[in-house]
């Protein structure tokens, strides 16, 4: 079987918490349109820059997406090149090229891994409107109707009003 309909998509809070300045990131995965995973996590170092959080968000993601794909190979599932959103054109940028020194050499070669798996086709960077970005819904406070927007959005329901 060939899984098609695979999603995955990062965001992130840069500098959110008031304390530390430690950046809060947030995933989530679809098959088809179920949501099978997601994640909201203060990340452990404080970042010189925002495209460097993203860039670190969207590793967390690949690194997620790797894991679900071997999962998913127990089931009979084959993906690749699972797109993965993102609304930094500067971290899809980082993804596809090496040549970019002057824009990564304050980011640890730890996280430079998504890179490697972009060109083996295990995930693709594709971008995403700001506005069209789900994930803000594990990263960031949002007003009400945003809030249930994104929730219904995802497919997630408001369990009072399922009866």
């Amino acid at each position: 079987m060939q899984g098609e309909f695979e999603m995955s998509m990062m965001d992130l809070d840069y500098a959110g918490c008031k304390l530390d300045k430690k950046s809060t990131t947030g995933t989530f995965h679809l098959l088809g349109s179920s949501l099978i995973s997601w994640n909201s996590k203060k990340q452990a170092c404080v970042t010189l820059s925002t495209d460097e959080v993203e860039y670190i968000a969207a590793g967390h993601g690949c690194a997620q997406i790797i894991l679900l794909k071997h999962q998913l190979l127990d089931y009979g599932v084959r993906l690749s090149k699972v797109p993965l959103y993102c609304a930094n054109t500067i971290v899809i940028n980082l993804t596809k090229s090496p040549i970019q020194h002057s824009k990564t050499k304050h980011i640890e070669i730890r996280h430079h891994f998504i890179r490697d798996h972009v060109q083996k086709g295990d995930c693709e960077i594709k971008f995403v409107k700001t506005e069209n970005q789900l994930a803000n819904l594990f990263t960031k406070p949002l007003a009400k109707d945003r809030f249930n927007k994104l929730r219904t959005e995802l497919g997630i329901l408001n369990i009072k009003n399922v009866v």
